[in-house]
């Protein structure tokens, strides 16, 4: 860890220049705004440095440069659009050259750019699928080699960025499992450290190293605010740690003792993300700058601050010296060709010439000679490369492990962050159903309705409601009518409309609902009880705390009005959202995001101290994030199926309906170019029904969130869309004989 024996003069240090004072100020001294900002890097340039920001809009994501001249202002230099991205990193010298490295969410590949010129460097490298949250760099002080850390749900990886054959390549050294999912991390190559956090106060450590072995992960300590962002700063002597908390920025030193904080000022609200430094001096900030995403009452962007304000007057140290492209005097390969330079060399101490081999993820033999691919992609592909399959078709996926289908359909741009569908099937004619979303955004926060082709019929604005589900026949005095509902995010609040015979949708008194005091919405459902024939809207909160509300009508008001049944805690108390009842059954089932899915009973006097998890991340099926979840009814309480899509592989899974839910197949989606439409990517909210809707969809209908709309022209929408998905293409013909195609829900 970092050098200890500096503690006692950094500590005193430290006192005489913050003293007894809380915080000092820390102006923003430049600022950009309009853009979706998530991280930061720089490009160390004595003439003008760079900025380097993620850019996470939908039409306009990839990153962007700017320059920090000599004014106040940065300037913007390049946008590349790869695909909305949230992670951008800088790695230096690799055969004499700089690079920006990103990583697309819409295709997970890594691509690398020029660090002058802002431009491509070679094709797309290394995909790794997922959603990933945290990238950074370490550089070995032994070897000189740098390598990368990228962070996602519940795991890292790492890997090795090199030249190879005039070009450059990024190798996968190992995966891992990481406690929590981290929002931010941070390497000292000086102390062989990489520093994460999560989105709450705790910061975590493990030793960066060439080395094939799973590290050790401690808890460095805990912030006294949700940790927002994580930098090093390299001392002469020691390094230290910077600690984003909201507005305020607090460092630490090895031992994770408060040296002392800095608030940053100029706006009111200010969170910071993605911090970042520059060491080295510049014409108006001979100290270094700091770099930082940040989201205020001004809006979204990128800022920059002077570390003078930090550091002038006091004793500490200022290291402008420091220059990333610093390699060790003399360095030790840690990787060599009698590995194949495949793998670490590994030396015995007693003799030279008694080598062994680690090998990199994907290749084996005594001299990493071989490669291989995890789990023989799954049956349904070729190995081709280390971990590298080419599939056959009809698969893909993770390793092959996926059944693929093309989207017969996707409904029309609308809104800017979709999140949930939902089917409403019409009572005069199942060809006239209606297909109802949600934009949870301030931009076009609503719902929207669509036909079975995709074609946008009406637009309803709400608070920005998140899950969506039909209510049929409901009981409102002396008329029985269909209802939808949703969470609404904006004011907490339960969001009902009526749907009428067209299946447009109306106002209907009563169609805001408060929840308790302090609970902030997020994801809900709807359950109607087969025992009393009362109608429950269950909502919940990322806290996992579920409210149960018993929906009705008043006779006198003539309004909806809600009644708080029941509340409980869903799953483990990791963050939750999708859910659906299964009324044949009784039962409510939910998904908790980073564990898996749970059952409980429905009824609001069942007992909810304890539920039955029946799929779990990490049991060769399921991944991170658990998101939405649907039933299809089958012919009998006992036919039928749950999906549940599965946001960091962008993939649904399908299991059987009745207990124990046994697992049955994956499936995702590919590009449908005879119809022009995209696959899904970064996937949120699923519905699905079995019943017959015509001739476009015989076998029913699957519908699903897509977070990038890929524009057949090329380029990315700024709107968002669902993708139609015909169910006979997902279920054989054995697994659609439990279904009823006549199955209606008003019956």
């Amino acid at each position: 860890m970092m050098r200890g024996h500096y503690l006692p003069a950094l500590i005193a240090a430290a006192q005489a220049f913050f003293g007894t004072a809380a915080s000092v100020d820390l102006p923003i001294a430049a600022r950009i705004d309009g853009i979706a900002s998530d991280s930061t890097a720089v490009v160390y340039n004595t003439n003008s440095p760079v900025l380097v920001g993620n850019d996470g809009g939908a039409a306009s994501g990839g990153f962007r440069t700017f320059a920090i001249n000599n004014s106040s202002n940065l300037t913007e230099t390049h946008h590349n659009t790869p695909g909305r991205t949230k992670l951008v990193t800088t790695v230096y010298g690799i055969d004499g050259k700089d690079f920006i490295v990103t990583i697309a969410q819409p295709d997970s590949f890594f691509r690398l750019y020029n660090a002058t010129t802002a431009e491509q460097v070679g094709e797309p490298l290394a995909r790794t699928l997922g959603d990933w949250s945290a990238l950074c760099v370490w550089r070995s002080q032994s070897s000189g080699e740098q390598y990368l850390y990228l962070f996602g749900k519940k795991q890292a990886v790492q890997f090795l960025v090199r030249a190879a054959n005039g070009s450059v390549e990024i190798v996968e050294i190992q995966t891992f499992a990481a406690p929590v999912e981290a929002s931010s991390c941070a390497a000292s190559s000086s102390d062989s450290a990489v520093f994460f956090s999560g989105d709450d106060t705790r910061i975590y450590t493990f030793a960066a190293a060439e080395s094939t072995q799973v590290p050790d992960i401690t808890i460095l300590g805990e912030a006294e605010d949700d940790v927002t962002g994580l930098a090093v700063y390299v001392g002469k002597n020691s390094d230290y740690l910077f600690v984003a908390q909201t507005d305020t920025i607090v460092v630490y030193d090895q031992s994770f003792s408060s040296l002392g904080s800095a608030t940053l000022t100029g706006d009111d609200d200010i969170e910071i993300q993605g911090l970042n430094i520059y060491q080295s001096e510049a014409t108006l900030y001979p100290a270094g700058i700091l770099t930082y995403a940040v989201e205020s009452d001004s809006g979204e962007g990128f800022g920059i601050s002077s570390l003078g304000n930090i550091f002038d007057n006091s004793i500490l140290e200022i290291n402008t010296a420091y220059t990333p492209r610093k390699l060790p005097c003399k360095a030790k390969p840690s990787v060599c060709p009698e590995c194949s330079s495949n793998g670490f060399c590994e030396r015995s101490t007693s003799s030279y010439g008694n080598l062994t081999c680690s090998c990199f993820a994907g290749f084996t033999g005594n001299t990493c000679e071989s490669f291989n691919c995890r789990n023989d992609c799954s049956g349904h592909g070729v190995c081709v490369g280390a971990n590298q399959c080419d599939c056959e078709d009809g698969w893909g996926g993770l390793y092959c492990a996926f059944k693929t289908v093309k989207p017969a359909a996707e409904t029309d741009p609308n809104g800017a962050d979709g999140d949930d569908p939902a089917i409403w099937i019409s009572p005069i004619n199942k060809t006239m159903s209606r297909i109802i979303t949600t934009t949870k955004s301030e931009v076009g926060a609503g719902f929207a309705v669509f036909d079975l082709t995709g074609k946008k019929l009406q637009t309803v604005t709400a608070a920005e409601p998140n899950n969506v589900d039909v209510i049929y026949n409901f009981p409102a005095g002396d008329r029985v009518i269909d209802l939808v509902y949703a969470a609404c995010r904006e004011d907490n609040t339960l969001c009902l409309f009526e749907i009428h015979q067209n299946g447009t949708l109306g106002p209907i008194s009563g169609g805001t609902q408060p929840t308790k005091e302090d609970y902030d919405v997020y994801g809900s459902c709807v359950y109607r009880s087969r025992i009393t024939d009362k109608q429950y809207l269950f909502v919940n909160a990322k806290t996992a705390e579920y409210l149960q509300y018993e929906l009705s009508w008043n006779n006198s008001s003539q309004a909806l009005e809600t009644t708080l049944v029941r509340n409980f805690t869903g799953g483990s108390g990791g963050q939750v959202e999708g859910c659906v009842s299964d009324e044949a059954n009784a039962w409510v089932i939910i998904g908790e995001e980073p564990r898996g899915l749970w059952r409980y009973g429905a009824e609001p006097d069942d007992d909810a101290s304890e539920g039955f998890l029946f799929t779990e991340v990490g049991d060769g099926h399921t991944y991170a994030d658990v998101e939405g979840v649907t039933l299809v009814e089958g012919a009998t309480a006992n036919d039928g199926f749950i999906l549940v899509s599965q946001q960091g592989v962008s993939a649904y899974n399908v299991y059987q309906r009745a207990a124990p839910h046994e697992y049955i197949e994956t499936f995702t989606t590919i590009e449908n170019t005879d119809k022009g439409v995209d696959a899904v990517s970064n996937t949120d909210g699923i519905t699905a029904i079995g019943t017959s809707l015509g001739a476009a969809f015989p076998y029913g209908l699957i519908v699903v969130h897509d977070d990038a709309n890929q524009l057949p022209e090329s380029g990315t929408s700024d709107e968002a869309s669902f993708k139609l998905i015909g169910l006979g293409d997902v279920l054989s013909d054995n697994l659609l004989g439990e279904l009823n195609p006549d199955w209606d829900p008003r019956s």
